[in-house]
């Protein structure tokens, strides 16, 4: 089978490798659809401390079983299912506490295991084990099943933010994170849901998808200026920062409202990760401000219903569509912000 696999930084290539066998408690699958994110193009430029390479890269995994190891129950041949990418152990203290996205011991697909830039895949028995491999409902294609795990992300930040009924929110980051956002926050009751980015045609593009109630162009105009302008003076009741920036955390702070939340939902990069933040607006103002870190098992099963329902489509979010040996014209579009969401055919 053809495969891309990650070796060094700058050096990720479509070789050949053994169709693998699943092992007790494993279950192999025909990859349908691996869509790509910005981490895919990070891992690429840069490697990663939890890859040791060589690594097969991709995260974001649907297909159909094809074989079954010994021990599995419940699943067989022909079955269509979308994999879980962040695995937490299930037995630590905070899984048992309900935790898993921060589990200590977590595990990842396309880091410690191989992922689903391939044509076949073993979906590893810990993900069993957390009941994180999910049946696709009737209706729902495997490109759309492939957006599940960005999604399940999404809603993390989303209920950990607290996002609901009339909310006014602000969401920073035009890319397929910012518009899964957009979608989501409608989906819960927003009020009105305002999309900025720095770049006018990412944003024009992903306003033509996502159809924010309105857009500002950082590059044009001070988006803190503009929301409180949108807002009458209150600011937003919400304000996600899906964009590795620095700055619009610190612009977040300044646009949001009184005893308004903030998720700083993009990490920044590892050399910059200090921000300026006025304590005193936090304090006066009673600020929440909360990090978003993955997804957990049952976040994957909530957000493929999600898609299931109609209530967050995502078919359209689905810009580009390559096959395998095209994998690295995949991650150029993504890292020039070029498509929304760039999906991988195997």
């Amino acid at each position: 089978m053809k495969v891309v696999r990650f070796h060094a930084p700058g050096d990720v290539r479509i070789e050949n490798a053994p169709e693998p066998t699943p092992g007790p408690g494993e279950v192999k699958i025909r990859v349908r659809n691996c869509s790509t994110c910005g981490t895919d193009v990070k891992i690429w430029r840069f490697g990663h401390h939890h890859i040791d390479p060589p690594r097969v890269m991709g995260h974001e995994v649907a297909g159909e079983v094809t074989e079954v190891g010994a021990e599995v129950t419940g699943w067989q041949p022909g079955d269509r299912v979308q994999v879980i990418a962040a695995i937490p152990c299930g037995r630590c203290d905070q899984c048992r506490r309900g935790r898993m996205t921060v589990c200590p011991n977590q595990e990842s697909i396309g880091y410690h295991y191989d992922g689903g830039f391939a044509q076949c895949m073993i979906v590893p028995a810990k993900v069993l084990a957390v009941d994180g491999l999910n049946r696709i409902p009737d209706g729902v294609s495997f490109a759309e099943a492939s957006v599940t795990e960005p999604l399940a992300c999404v809603l993390n930040g989303q209920e950990l933010a607290r996002v609901g009924e009339g909310d006014d929110v602000v969401v920073i980051g035009s890319g397929p994170i910012g518009c899964l956002h957009v979608r989501l926050a409608r989906a819960r009751g927003a009020a009105r849901v305002t999309l900025v980015d720095l770049n006018r045609d990412r944003l024009d593009m992903a306003a033509a998808l996502v159809a924010p109630d309105a857009t500002i162009c950082a590059a044009e105009t001070d988006p803190v200026d503009a929301v409180l302008k949108l807002t009458d003076g209150a600011g937003a009741d919400v304000v996600i920062t899906a964009a590795a920036s620095g700055a619009a955390q610190e612009q977040a702070l300044q646009m949001v409202g009184r005893q308004g939340r903030i998720s700083f939902f993009g990490g920044l990069p590892k050399d910059k990760p200090v921000i300026a933040l006025d304590a005193n607006l936090v304090h006066y103002r009673e600020l929440t401000i909360v990090g978003a870190n993955g997804s957990s098992p049952a976040h994957n099963k909530a957000a493929l219903q999600l898609i299931a329902s109609g209530a967050v489509p995502v078919a359209d979010l689905i810009t580009d569509r390559l096959p395998l040996e095209n994998a690295l014209e995949a991650f150029d579009i993504v890292s020039r912000g070029a498509g929304i969401k760039v999906t991988i055919e195997p």
